[in-house]
C-alpha cells in the first residue's frame, strides 16, 4: 500500500476543477451570482472612475435631493451624492466581509482540523470551548468583542472573524473525521509522516469541499455582520462610506427621504445574495453525489 503520490499529475487536478467548474455553469443562479460579484469587483477596482463626486464632498444647498438625472441615488443631509459614496464605500464593505472570512477561516480550519483528526480529550475541549461561543448568535458574539475592542476596521474584522470562526471549525472538523480513517492515511502513519503532514498534505486537502461551501457562505455573513456593527456604532463611523455606516446616517431621514438608506441597504442585500447564489452553486457542484 502506498501513499497518495505527492507529484500528483497537475492534469488530473486540472481535470478535476474544470469538472467542477462544467457542473457550476450548469447552475443558472450561480452563474448570476458570479456576474453580479463580478460586477461589484469591478465597481471596486475603477471607483475613482466610475463616482462622479469625492466621499465627502458637500453641498448644502443639494441636501435630501430625490434621485434625479443629476444625482440618480439623490443625497444625503450634507448634499453628497450617495451613488458616489455607495461606489467608494464597496472597498469597505467588501474587503471587511474577505478579509474577516479570512480570519475564520485561519482559526476555524486549524481547530477543527486538530479536534477532528486527534479526536478523544482534545476533540472534547475544543468542541465543548467553541460549544460556548456557539451559544451566542454571530452578530450577537460579534457586538461583544467590537465593544470590547473598539470601533476601527481593523477592529470590526477581528470581531466578525472571531464569531464566524466556530462554525467554520465545525464543518472542518465534521469533514476531517469522514477522511482520517482512509487507508491513504494509514500508509502515510506507516512511513513515518509526521502530524502536521499527514493533516496538511493528505487530510485537509480530501477535506476541503465542505469547508469551501462553508467559508463562501461566511463571507455573505461577514459582510452582513460588518454592515450591522457600523449600523450600530460599533464599526466604521461616519464620514466613512460603508454601506452600514451610510444606514446609520440616513435612519433619522428615513421616512422623508427613502433614498437615503434605500440605496445602501439594497447593495447590502444585492452583495450578500450573489454570494449566496455562488455558494449554493458550489456546494452542488462540490458534493460527489451529483456526477453522472
Amino acid at each position: 500500500m502506498t501513499v497518495r503520490s505527492e507529484s500528483q499529475k497537475p492534469w488530473k487536478k486540472n481535470s478535476q476543477a474544470m469538472e467542477i467548474w462544467r457542473r457550476l455553469k450548469r447552475n443558472r443562479i450561480a452563474m448570476v451570482g458570479l456576474i453580479i460579484l463580478c460586477f461589484l469587483l469591478i465597481v471596486v477596482i475603477f471607483d475613482d472612475l466610475i463616482a462622479v463626486e469625492g466621499i465627502n464632498d458637500q453641498n448644502i444647498q443639494n441636501r435630501l435631493k430625490p434621485p434625479s438625472a443629476e444625482h440618480i441615488f439623490g443625497t444625503d443631509p450634507y448634499g453628497r451624492d450617495i451613488f458616489s459614496r455607495i461606489v467608494l464605500g464597496a472597498r469597505y464593505s467588501l474587503s471587511m466581509g474577505v478579509v474577516a472570512t479570512a480570519i475564520s477561516a485561519l482559526i476555524g480550519i486549524h481547530l477543527g482540523a486538530i479536534s477532528g483528526f486527534y479526536g478523544g480529550r482534545v476533540d472534547n475541549y475544543i468542541m465543548r470551548a467553541l460549544d460556548i461561543f456557539m451559544t451566542m448568535p454571530m452578530i450577537l458574539l460579534a457586538i461583544t468583542i467590537a465593544a470590547s475592542l473598539g470601533s476601527g476596521m481593523f477592529n470590526t474584522m477581528i470581531a466578525v472573524g472571531i464569531s464566524g470562526s466556530p462554525g467554520i471549525a465545525r464543518v472542518t472538523r465534521s469533514a476531517v473525521l469522514g477522511v482520517r480513517n482512509q487507508e491513504y492515511i494509514e500508509a502515510a502513519y506507516s512511513i513515518n509522516a509526521s502530524d502536521f503532514r499527514i493533516i496538511f498534505r493528505y487530510v485537509l486537502p480530501n477535506a476541503m469541499a465542505p469547508i469551501i461551501v462553508q467559508v463562501t457562505f461566511m463571507v455573505a455573513s461577514s459582510i452582513l455582520a460588518a454592515s450591522s456593527l457600523s449600523f450600530l456604532g460599533l464599526g466604521l463611523k461616519p464620514p466613512t462610506p460603508e454601506w452600514g455606516a451610510m444606514l446609520s446616517t440616513g435612519r433619522e431621514f428615513m421616512r422623508d427621504s427613502w433614498w437615503i438608506c434605500a440605496f445602501p441597504g439594497l447593495m447590502i442585500m444585492i452583495s450578500v445574495l450573489a454570494i449566496n447564489m455562488i455558494g449554493d452553486g458550489l456546494r452542488d457542484a462540490l458534493d460527489p453525489k451529483l456526477k453522472n
